[in-house]
């Protein structure tokens, strides 16, 4: 009789790694699959795709008139009105760091020529200084809050309206301000409104004592019939 031979079997094991619950249930995102796709057909669409800026602005450039607060606050303190419209756009942003950067830009030029007119008088070579302090402190307005409106409109796709965003803070600086402390807020009260519906729930069904007496009823009646002779 053969002698049986017998292999012992040795595995080498691991290090053994400590997995907490629900970690290999993790979603897997498939970059082939997490593309945007157009509402209507559902094509694929590109990477640098942009939606197009084909919406109107809620109201004019000169409609001023149709928020009186904001044209008063945007006449005599554009830098506080400039400021809220920043903090209301970008969170992240306070309101007083967009108000000083205006303030440095506008009031502090006007403020500048006004003391460079009290000190030097007005001359030829004054003159000329102060135009050209001003021309480039506006300008400098003009690209910084010209941003702020490009920015506001690629958010809500506005068109550019009535021309590009800093020739338009460049023309019509405080009717722009203006302009787009109305646009936000009609946006933020559309989104409130659609924040704040509510569903209630349906009301709870309970069912009393009397009506099981009602069920019960015709059950008991169906036991204490009875079998009579014909």
């Amino acid at each position: 009789m053969a002698e049986k031979r017998y292999v012992k079997l040795t595995k080498e094991q691991a290090a053994l790694q400590d997995i907490t619950p629900g970690e290999l249930h993790q979603p897997i995102e498939v970059p082939q699959y997490n593309v945007r796709r157009c509402v209507e057909c559902g094509q694929v669409l590109p990477e640098t795709y942009q939606p197009p800026a084909d919406e109107d602005w809620a109201t004019g450039i000169c409609g001023c008139a149709e928020d009186t607060d904001s044209c008063w606050t945007g006449l005599f303190c554009p830098c506080v009105l400039f400021g809220h419209n920043v903090e209301a756009m970008r969170e992240d942003i306070p309101w007083k760091n967009a108000c000083i950067c205006h303030a440095m830009c506008v009031e502090g030029g006007m403020a500048l020529a006004a003391a460079t007119a009290f000190f030097n008088g007005i001359d030829p070579q004054t003159s000329f200084l102060i135009v050209e302090g001003l021309f480039f402190t506006w300008w400098m307005c003009g690209i910084y809050t010209g941003l702020f409106r490009q920015a506001l409109q690629k958010k809500y796709h506005l068109k550019d309206s009535p021309c590009d965003p800093c020739m338009v803070h460049c023309c019509l600086h405080w009717c722009a301000i203006c302009q787009e402390h109305r646009e936000m807020r009609n946006h933020l009260s559309e989104d409130a409104s659609t924040e704040s519906t509510i569903v209630s729930p349906p009301p709870v069904q309970e069912m009393n004592s009397h009506d099981e007496n009602k069920e019960s009823t015709p059950i008991d009646e169906h036991n204490n019939l009875q079998i009579q002779p014909v």
